[in-house]
């Protein structure tokens, strides 16, 4: 007893292999995924058959689809050699096909394939693409479950089975997260038939198309920049060659450490500035800098740059188990108290590893104001903490009263260093980002002060001449403004 699957062809019956037709010709029954195909009216006359499309009528996924096709063939072909048969390429886009083959080698039931014409290759020749030059080819409903489909913008890509208007515009919703809108893509319908049709519309557009059936593609062309994190990998290892950059070149994970810290502060810069252009382009110089960092720990074997992608990505799964298991949580405080409990866990699992202070792994380079908050955290997490804030605010009364008591240089530096502690304490007890209220503060007064320089230039003053009470004036002036703006 056997099976033999049969490839159908994107089209009419003259798509066709004489294999298939002989087959198709000599069979007394052959048992179709669906009738809804145009090879279908071309299939010789006086054969029997017998197709799925009532399943996919009444069952109430495509996994119940799949389920049900192939239990009914299985068990028919456990006593009888069968013949099924599917549109274009048993291999390509077939999930009943991948599924049958495995089940019928784990039951012993022999299996041959009589490849078939698929949807691939009219539609190359609809676009008139060679499929060599990096072609990506995906299942359109399986693309439209993600939420950043994995997609290299940098090379085409062809979409089948966008059967419908519905999940193309689901569709269009998740392919926006790599493309712009109004990229120019390609519909593609009954490609390979008499009917053929292409529309070219901007990816926004594609579920407005009346002409989306069962037999529609979409082919969707490479951005017109590179715009990948390989393109971008591969500039940077280029920049490092012996063809590349004598600067590029010269460069040591030590000697890029300043400018990393630069362009992560130039990020906080545009943050805290609103600055939407400024932040595309400093998150780009950011990542031109991790991308430096790898390729050259990539030079000396350390590490690859999907060895960092794996580790980040598998670390992420692991510490959010409520998205990626079934772990429940409550609320975000939730979701940290876990955080910390399995990282907590994962030291403790690694080899050799020593138990380590409270404190560790909070980054020495970190501003100063940032690592004393990140201090005082883990510090409370173990229970090394006031019982509520009027604590922090005695002790912050404290240490002002110490610094004004403070005798010499020395001590009142000690003293003024206890007393900013104190204050990140109280950020800390607030819930506010000291770092991110100092950067505000600075904003802030750098604003008004250049307001109150322009005030005096208008005025003909010089601020260094100017009494304190007249300063005073300007500034209030200079704050009514700011308000105002």
């Amino acid at each position: 007893m056997s099976i033999t699957i049969v490839g159908l062809g994107p089209g009419h019956g003259r798509s066709l292999t004489l294999e298939a037709w002989q087959l198709l010709t000599a069979a007394e029954t052959v048992y179709l995924r669906t009738a809804r195909h145009p090879a279908v009216a071309d299939l010789p006359a006086g054969v029997k058959l017998v197709s799925f499309d009532a399943v996919y009528d009444t069952a109430v996924s495509f996994e119940a689809v799949y389920e049900q096709i192939v239990d009914t063939l299985l068990a028919h072909g456990r006593n009888q050699d069968i013949l099924y048969a599917v549109p274009g390429h048993p291999f390509v886009g077939e999930s009943t096909v991948t599924r049958l083959a495995a089940a019928a080698a784990e039951q012993g039931i022999p299996v041959h394939i009589v490849p078939g014409l698929s949807f691939v290759e009219p539609s190359l020749t609809a676009v008139q693409v060679d499929a060599l030059d990096g072609l990506q080819i995906f299942d359109a409903i399986d693309i439209a479950n993600f939420h950043y489909p994995p997609l290299n913008p940098d090379v085409p890509v062809l979409l089948g089975q966008v059967y419908s208007r519905m999940l193309a515009s689901e569709l269009k919703m998740v392919l926006t997260a790599v493309y712009p809108p109004q990229h120019t893509v390609y519909l593609i319908h009954a490609a390979g038939t008499a009917g053929e049709q292409i529309e070219s519309v901007p990816l926004h557009a594609i579920d407005h198309s009346l002409q989306i059936d069962h037999l529609t593609s979409l082919y969707v062309p490479a951005l017109p920049v590179a715009s990948s994190l390989m393109a971008l990998a591969e500039t940077v290892a280029h920049l490092r060659s012996p063809e590349g950059c004598p600067w590029d070149q010269e460069q040591t994970p030590q000697s890029m450490r300043t400018g990393f810290l630069e362009e992560a502060c130039e990020v906080l810069d545009a943050l805290d500035a609103d600055d939407v252009d400024g932040l595309r382009e400093e998150l780009g110089d950011l990542l031109y800098h991790i991308l430096m960092q790898v390729q050259m720990a990539a030079e000396v074997e350390d590490f690859a740059l999907t060895e960092v992608i794996a580790g980040i990505e598998t670390k992420l799964k692991r510490r959010h188990p409520h998205v990626w298991g079934e772990w429940q949580v409550d609320d975000s405080d939730h979701v940290v108290r876990n955080w910390e409990m399995l990282k907590k866990q994962e030291k403790a699992e690694r080899p050799g590893e020593k138990p380590a202070s409270a404190l560790h792994g909070v980054p020495i380079s970190l501003p100063a104001l940032a690592r004393s908050q990140k201090i005082q955290h883990k510090a409370a997490q173990v229970g090394f903490d006031w019982p509520d804030i009027g604590g922090v605010y005695a002790k912050l009364d404290e240490e002002l009263a110490e610094l004004k008591a403070a005798a010499d240089p020395t001590e009142q530096a000690e003293e003024l260093g206890d007393l900013l502690f104190v204050i990140v304490n109280v950020a800390r007890w607030l819930d506010v980002d000291a770092e991110s209220c100092l950067r505000e503060a600075n904003a802030k007064f750098s604003q008004r002060f250049q307001l109150t320089e322009q005030l005096a230039r208008q005025r003909g003053l010089h601020l260094p001449e100017m009494s304190l009470a007249e300063l005073d004036v300007l500034w209030e002036e200079a704050k009514g403004v700011v308000r105002e703006m």
